[in-house]
């Protein structure tokens, strides 16, 4: 089954799938995991260096809206650049998973917003 990025675009956040290509995913257990790496492409911010794609942080899981009574994760694997002037390491800042947790930002706010209807 091959997963269309115009699909994607729908049920996924925008920075994730503008910025990280999907690279495999498969389903296990009633779980869907999905697994990305950042694009090649160099920080547009960092253009006055000259950068090569380095190596990767260690991969982050995060959980994500479930889709169809399965859980999904996504699991994230951003990229370092080494900049060869001066063998700088340069990434970087995303803002995917909300503070305090496993979860993107737009999942942790629908269960904040969820909790606060169950204590009505």
């Amino acid at each position: 089954m091959e997963l269309s990025l115009d699909l994607l675009k729908f049920i996924l956040p925008e920075l994730l799938v503008t910025h990280f290509d999907l690279v495999s995913h498969k389903t296990e257990s009633g779980t869907l995991h999905l697994c990305f790496e950042e694009k090649k492409d160099t920080p547009k911010e960092e253009k006055h260096r000259i950068l090569t794609a380095h190596v990767f942080h260690k991969e982050i899981i995060i959980q994500d809206f479930p889709l169809r009574g399965k859980s999904v994760y996504l699991h994230v694997k951003r990229r370092r650049w080494l900049d060869k002037g001066s063998g700088v390491i340069v990434q970087r800042d995303w803002d995917l998973v909300a503070q305090g947790t496993r979860m993107t930002i737009e999942f942790a706010a629908f269960l904040k917003v969820l909790g606060q209807y169950e204590n009505l």
